[in-house]
């Protein structure tokens, strides 16, 4: 049973509709969209160390380092360059906007990709495997693919499925040799998602020591002003040690944690290669379609996956359109 923790009642608003407010908040209820989240969690960095900051008898004032900014950005980003290949580069930017998006891996969309997995190895059950030639050839034409638009918005895991369903077709490989074909791709993909989220993770790595050397630039202009009296030198000492603050503060508070969150959508989009992976090999070897869909089911994480009754639900209703 999972512990219940005691919290102030608070009322509920749309966003919060998840959340069980009588009294007692049930934290595993919680269900924020991703860009809520980044919004929400940066908020809180914000508050927590500039609050509390200001709690101490501090200035806010004197954190604000135009000059220290630009010393710690502009080297993080001249080193982001230096560092990474074109390929790389690309792949990091457009990786960039998918942070502050929900996941499209969904319960909605797992169930359109079995409810697809199912009509396409029910076909080839009943009409063999030529039948579905022409749907791996122009998937965007299909009546079959267009049945399910979530699933047919994704390029990527419709040639995944296009591919090895061709190999099928060709009925000169056998299950093993289509399986290290599949680990192999698999593999790759996630190699190359990996890309945007390694340079993430170096980039926050490195401004921590960019902080540091806005420091020691700072102290160097202060050891230049010796002989001015001890209030103002008190002053340059603080600025320049706001360099190595606002260096960690941007490293572990707001790149670093970007990096995580690029794993964790890297790993759910893996999740639909093995659930594609899972129940075509389960069909070549002998199983029938709604079996070999249930195989592919129980690979998915818990927190999509749907139950066998909800998918049975949806089987149906896909029959019907």
């Amino acid at each position: 049973s999972q512990a219940i923790v005691p919290a102030v009642v608070v009322p509920c608003v749309n966003i919060f509709s998840e959340i069980h407010c009588l009294g007692f908040l049930a934290l595993p209820a919680v269900s924020w969209s991703t860009s809520l989240l980044v919004i929400v969690g940066y908020i809180i960095v914000c508050a927590a160390v500039f609050g509390g900051f200001v709690m101490s008898g501090g200035h806010v004032a004197v954190l604000f380092q135009p000059l220290e900014l630009l010393m710690i950005g502009g080297a993080a980003v001249g080193a982001f360059f230096v560092g990474n290949n074109s390929k790389s580069i690309k792949a990091t930017m457009k990786a960039l906007p998918s942070l502050f998006k929900g996941s499209q891996y969904t319960r909605e969309m797992y169930m359109e990709l079995m409810s697809l997995l199912f009509d396409v190895l029910s076909k080839v059950r009943k009409e063999g495997l030529m039948s579905i030639e022409g749907d791996i050839e122009a998937p965007e034409a299909s009546p079959l693919f267009s049945k399910y638009p979530l699933v047919l918005a994704d390029h990527h895991i419709i040639e995944f499925m296009a591919d090895y369903l061709r190999l099928m077709v060709s009925g000169n490989m056998d299950a093993f040799q289509i399986e290290n074909l599949m680990d192999n791709e698999i593999d790759t993909h996630h190699h190359e998602g990996a890309v945007p989220a390694h340079v993430i993770a170096k980039l926050g790595d490195g401004l921590p020591a960019f902080g540091i050397v806005a420091a020691v630039m700072g102290v160097v202009h202060t050891m230049e002003s010796v002989g001015i009296p001890p209030a103002e030198l008190g002053i340059l000492i603080a600025k320049a040690l706001v360099g190595t603050f606002l260096g960690i503060l941007l490293a572990y508070g707001f790149v670093g944690p970007l990096a995580s969150l690029l794993e964790q959508k890297l790993d759910e989009s893996s999740k639909m290669f093995q659930c594609v992976k899972v129940t075509l090999l389960a069909s070549l070897n002998g199983y029938a379609p709604a079996l070999a869909v249930e195989f592919g089911r129980k690979v998915l994480y818990s927190t999509e996956r749907p139950t066998f009754a909800e998918l049975e639900e949806h089987i149906k209703k896909s029959k019907s359109k």
